[in-house]
């Protein structure tokens, strides 16, 4: 009885109206509001000549009859509610604002920018790493961009728009968070459970670069380990020039070559390969004309083979790794999905590397480059989940009865309409939407080397053409493993089968499909002790209760240690719920203001 009401109790979403508590990071604390997140966003492609845009603006919620549409709009001239600070959303404290913008409104954010001294024939390039969710942007009261998707970057070229001295930058947003098919991950209005709060408008960094007339607009770094080859393509705006690239290995020039911005190929014979434990990276140099991006790369294989018992194994550098993972929600209780500071992000990588794991699982949400960045310096191995969105869940088809009866986990076949109804995946919109981001973010993240394994749904939340979404994810990138489906509902493809086991001792599962596929508890655990003192919320959630911290310690290290024994058995690793805390869910080993390290 027991177990069946966990199930119950873990299916359920009970949304949460009260407000949640206050609590802060220490990052949080000592946030410049003038300068906040000041490093450049983008360190595999960093120019000198860029300025941030992060800092105080205003904001207004503006009403309209139909924002769904009216955001694409000039609004003209609006009085503004207040100032926020840029690039937290309004829902959370650190922008100053604390609160969502209310129902038949957008958000409008603005703010008064100097323009940039251009020489001759230079352009002003304005970026956003991520807004959410649909919005347009205007200079001068000139629209210089639309953008729909709310985890990924865009930019626009303003130098037309531009005039002398000070210039108006507005973004005009419109998000329907839950009330909508689009991806939005864990976020919710109403909030509750493995739901947390959801949160609209810039919520990454703003910055501004000057670059010349002809010049670098994307990067595709190719390392391939095996053959010692480093293929640098380029789209360039422009000009017909070379492409020029230099690799400097400690400081020193190893490797210089040009060609087409097609593609240089730069054979470098042997290289220094990239580990957890020996986290090398190449610093380069690249050239095209006038314009000088500075970027990195690192060497490493990502495979999965036989070992010499016969089990399928993760390999990194074609060595067998068992995978120690945790789940990385991204969530911080002042900044929500916006980390407080660069050095927050390095102290999750930091704390739980010496914890002993060596692998996040980034949970149903894009992060910004600077994570991936630290990842790959400090390293630690990702998985990289792709973002769910869709219609309303049924607790019981994605939650209750594939954890009560696995029998039921080859019961849909995903790709008919009847199994979309069932999974949620019925609108077409989003299912072009989920297919566009998932093809944008696996270009977009495929140079950083911690990136082991793309993750495509998670227990059946908008899954659609799991199939045929793993072949285009094979078709764009190769060189990874793919975990089709973690959870339940599997088709039987890609590189891994993933199960999800809460409420039974674990073991390794029998791979219905009869694939050769490594076999991973891809989510366990979920062990809880609410701290009061470092909580936002005095319900708690999670999957078991302990009368004391000590007893969850103790039961949590046998729980651990009984998991890393599978390895002999067959299992390729784990992922353990969670690394920190969030809102009511205090399953981490941290305290959701990362205060308390319960480990």
């Amino acid at each position: 009885m027991l177990f069946l009401n966990r199930v119950i109790k873990s299916g359920f979403h009970k949304p949460q109206t009260g407000e949640l508590a206050r609590l802060t990071t220490v990052w949080g604390d000592g946030l410049d509001a003038e300068h906040p997140l000041p490093e450049h966003p983008n360190p595999q492609m960093e120019r000198e000549r860029w300025t941030s845009l992060n800092g105080v603006w205003e904001y207004a919620f503006a009403p309209c009859g139909y924002p769904a549409v009216a955001w694409r709009d000039d609004l003209g001239e609006l009085a503004m509610d207040g100032t926020i600070v840029v690039p937290f959303s309004p829902e959370a404290q650190l922008s100053g604002v604390g609160r969502r913008p209310p129902e038949d409104t957008l958000l409008v954010e603005q703010r008064t920018f100097e323009a940039p001294a251009l020489e001759r024939g230079e352009h002003a390039i304005l970026h956003f790493e991520a807004v959410d969710w649909a919005c347009s942007v205007w200079v001068n009261g000139s629209k210089v961009a639309e953008h729909t998707g709310g985890y990924m970057p865009f930019s626009c070229d303003i130098t037309d728009a531009l005039r002398e001295g000070a210039n108006v930058l507005r973004v005009q947003v419109f998000d329907p968070s839950e009330k909508g098919t689009q991806l939005r991950g864990k976020q919710r209005i109403d909030r509750g459970t493995m739901w947390y709060t959801a949160q609209s408008g810039i919520w990454q960094s703003v910055w501004l670069e000057q670059v010349p007339e002809h010049h670098i607009e994307r990067l595709w770094i190719e390392a391939d380990a095996d053959d010692a080859v480093l293929t640098v393509r380029a789209k360039a705006n422009g000009g017909n020039l070379p492409l020029e690239v230099t690799v400097i290995d400690d400081g020193a020039v190893i490797a210089e070559a040009s060609g087409r911005a097609t593609g240089v190929r730069i054979e470098l014979g042997s290289v220094h390969l990239w580990s957890p434990d020996d986290p090398h990276l190449y610093d380069l140099l690249i050239a095209y004309g006038e314009d000088r991006v500075r970027s990195y790369c690192a060497f490493r294989t990502a495979t999965v083979e036989l070992d010499d018992e016969g089990h399928l194994r993760f390999c990194l550098n074609h060595e067998p790794l068992f995978l120690r993972g945790l789940l990385n929600q991204g969530y911080w209780p002042d900044g929500l999905m916006t980390a407080p500071a660069d050095d927050a992000l390095v102290y999750d990588l930091e704390t739980c590397k010496g914890l002993g794991f060596n692998m996040f699982r980034m949970h149903i949400k894009l992060e910004r480059e600077r994570f991936y960045y630290h990842c790959d310096r400090l390293g630690m191995l990702v998985w990289q989940d792709m973002v769910c969105g869709g219609g309303e869940l049924s607790a019981w088809q994605t939650q209750q009865k594939p954890t009560l009866f696995p029998g039921s986990w080859t019961g849909i076949d995903d790709s008919t309409p009847k199994g979309w109804d069932k999974l949620a995946a019925a609108d077409a919109a989003y299912r072009r939407e989920w297919t566009e981001t998932t093809r944008a973010a696996v270009r977009r993240l495929s140079a950083h080397p911690c990136i082991v394994t793309w993750v495509l749904f998670n227990e059946s939340w908008g899954q659609f053409c799991a199939g045929d979404a793993t072949r285009m994810v094979r078709g764009l990138d190769p060189t990874r493993p793919i975990l089709s489906v973690s959870g339940w509902y599997d088709q039987g493809t890609g590189d891994y089968q993933g199960i999800h086991n809460y409420f039974r001792p674990q073991k390794v599962w029998a791979d219905h499909a009869k694939t050769l596929r490594a076999r991973m508890i891809s989510e366990f655990g979920g062990l809880t002790w609410h701290d009061p003192a470092h909580a936002t919320c005095p319900e708690s959630y999670g999957y078991a209760d302990f009368a004391s911290i000590d007893e969850w310690r103790a039961e949590l290290r046998e729980l651990l240690a009984g998991v890393d024994a599978l390895e002999g058995e067959g299992l390729a690793g784990f992922v353990y719920t969670q690394v920190s805390d969030v809102e009511e869910e205090v399953n981490g080993l941290m305290t959701y203001d990362r205060r308390v390290v319960k480990l």
